[in-house]
Parts: structure tokens; C-alpha cells; sequence
């Protein structure tokens, strides 16, 4: 099992946001993250658009991930 406070791919820290878009996005059942940059770049969108659709999630209230 892999090491879920630090990214998969970079070695950086891991912050609940991170833990909660890939789990959101990528999958519930993850042992493994990757940070929100590495993120961006494995879908190919950037950082900008993950923040984005987290502020979403949060502000939206109804994804458990985010509260």
C-alpha cells in the first residue's frame, strides 16, 4: 500500500483537497494520490480548472468530500 500523505508522482505533501479531487475524479477507492498539479497534468486540463471544481464541490455543499 502506497504512502497517502505525499503524491504518487512528485513526492509533494498531500493536502485534503488533493486527497479529495482525486478521489472525486479518479477513484473512491484510491490508496494512492496525486498532488493537484500532477493532477492537471495526467488529465491534461492544468491546475487551474481543478481548483476551480473544487471551489465547485465546496461550494456546492453536496459532495461529502468537501465538507
Amino acid at each position: 500500500m502506497g504512502n497517502n500523505k505525499t503524491c504518487k508522482e512528485c513526492g509533494a505533501a498531500l493536502k485534503g483537497d488533493d486527497i479529495a479531487i482525486y478521489m472525486k475524479l479518479i477513484s473512491r477507492n484510491a490508496k494512492e494520490f496525486l498532488c493537484i498539479d500532477c493532477l492537471g497534468i495526467k488529465l491534461k486540463c492544468g491546475r487551474k480548472p481543478i481548483e476551480e471544481r473544487i471551489r465547485y464541490y465546496r461550494e456546492s455543499g453536496n459532495c461529502i468530500l468537501f465538507r
